[in-house]
């Protein structure tokens, strides 16, 4: 096995990718990226409409993992808008189509719980971080990372 190919097999938190790529080719992606070449990228629902855009990638510092990508939604250029935290495992990265493909409907995104740019929750706060967890019905990423290199880098 190649050392960045995914288990798809063993589950567990991480995002899926899906679309073809060179696995040769030359430079970074699609399985080791730099955050910022992420960030923006639009996101999109199960049937294609667009939800949104990745704005930040939280990480998880001490345990050396992406914990949330944090989506944007709603407003008029840029102003009023609803931020809110998925889950990193809750998001496909289609290589093809340059865009996360979160499985939920434009409505339960809209009903889901979010913040505005001025009041973030504590991200820390294990209750916050499971009540996300399980809205996206999504196993807690710092229960257990199922993501494992066969040899080391």
């Amino acid at each position: 096995m190649n050392p960045y190919e995914l288990d798809h097999n063993s589950g567990g938190p991480r995002a899926t990718i899906v679309g073809k790529f060179e696995e040769n080719s030359p430079g970074p992606g699609p399985f080791l990226m730099a955050a910022d070449t992420l960030e923006g990228n639009p996101v999109i629902g199960p049937g294609g409409d667009k939800l949104g855009k990745v704005d930040h990638i939280m990480l998880d510092v001490p345990g050396g993992r992406i914990a949330y990508a944090v989506l944007s939604f709603g407003g008029f250029l840029g102003m009023g808008g609803k931020l809110f935290a998925v889950p990193w495992s809750a998001l496909t990265l289609d290589i093809q189509r340059k865009s996360f493909v979160l499985g939920i409907e434009k409505e339960v995104l809209e009903a889901a719980p979010g913040f505005d740019k001025g009041h973030w929750p504590s991200m820390a706060d294990p209750q916050w971080a499971t009540s996300i967890h399980e809205y996206y019905g999504q196993p807690p990423y710092w229960e257990q990372d199922r993501y494992q290199r066969e040899t080391p880098l």
